[in-house]
C-alpha cells in the first residue's frame, strides 16, 4: 500500500469514529444519516479542488460541522421554512435541508455569493434529495429572492453579529427568529451589536465545543 492510500484509510477511520461521536451528540433517523453520508462524500470529493471547509477540520467534520449544524433543529422544533445566510460549504443550510427532508412542507433557502460554492450547494441538494433552494446572491440581497415568510434565519462564520442582524432583520420582521452560531467572543459581539440594535438575546451553549448559539426573536434598529 502506498503512502497516499494509507493516509486516505487513516482519514476514513478517523472520520468514521468522529461520525459516531457526532451522532451521539445529535441523533438523526437512518434516512437523514444516509443523506448526510452522501453529502459528506460529495464534500470530500469537491474539497480536493474547492476550499469548502478549513482542511484542518476535515478529520472532525462530523462533530465540528454536522453536529454543530444539527443542534439548531432542537432550538426551533416547529420551524419548517429556514433561510441560511452565507451557506458556504453547506453549514448549517445543507445539513438542515437533510434533516428536514422528511417534514412535509419544509424548505431551506441557502444564500451564497460565491458561484463555485453555490454550484456545490446545488449538487449537494440534488444528490441528497433535500428540500433546499440555492440563491447565488450577495447576502444583503436575500429578501428579494426569498419568497414567502420563513420561520428561522441562520448563519455560521459569516460576519460580526451586528452585521448579521442587519442581514436578517427584513426576514425577521414578519415573525421569524434567528439562530446564529458564534464562538467564544460572543459577549464582545453582543456588546457591539447593542450599540446598533435593541435586542434581548438568549444564549445556548454549543454541544460541540466552546461556542454559543445566539437566539433572537425580535430586533429593532436603534434610532
Amino acid at each position: 500500500m502506498d503512502k497516499a492510500s494509507a493516509n486516505d484509510q487513516s482519514l476514513d477511520a478517523t472520520i468514521a469514529a468522529d461520525k459516531a461521536a457526532a451522532l451521539k451528540l445529535a441523533p438523526v433517523s437512518h434516512e437523514t444519516e444516509a443523506r448526510l453520508d452522501r453529502y459528506i462524500a460529495l464534500l470530500r470529493e469537491w474539497q480536493a479542488k474547492t476550499n469548502l471547509i478549513a482542511p484542518s477540520t476535515l478529520p472532525n467534520l462530523w462533530t465540528r460541522h454536522i453536529a454543530d449544524s444539527l443542534q439548531l433543529v432542537d432550538l426551533a422544533p416547529a420551524a419548517k421554512r429556514w433561510a441560511d445566510l452565507g451557506s458556504g460549504g453547506g453549514f448549517p443550510g445543507v445539513v438542515l435541508a437533510c434533516a428536514m427532508a422528511e417534514t412535509p412542507g419544509a424548505s431551506v433557502h441557502l444564500v451564497e455569493r460565491i458561484a463555485k460554492k453555490a454550484a456545490f450547494l446545488r449538487e449537494a441538494i440534488r444528490i441528497t434529495a433535500s428540500p433546499g433552494v440555492v440563491h447565488l446572491a450577495e447576502i444583503g440581497d436575500n429578501v428579494d429572492r426569498i419568497t414567502g415568510p420563513v420561520d428561522c434565519v441562520t448563519a455560521r462564520a459569516l460576519a460580526p453579529l451586528h452585521q448579521l442582524i442587519g442581514f436578517a432583520e427584513p426576514l425577521m420582521r414578519p415573525g421569524a427568529k434567528a439562530l446564529f452560531l458564534k464562538g467564544q467572543d460572543v459577549e464582545a459581539e453582543l456588546t457591539e451589536a447593542a450599540k446598533y440594535w435593541n435586542i434581548q438575546p438568549q444564549l445556548h451553549p454549543s454541544r460541540t465545543g466552546d461556542g454559543w448559539i445566539v437566539e433572537l426573536t425580535s430586533v429593532e434598529r436603534r434610532s
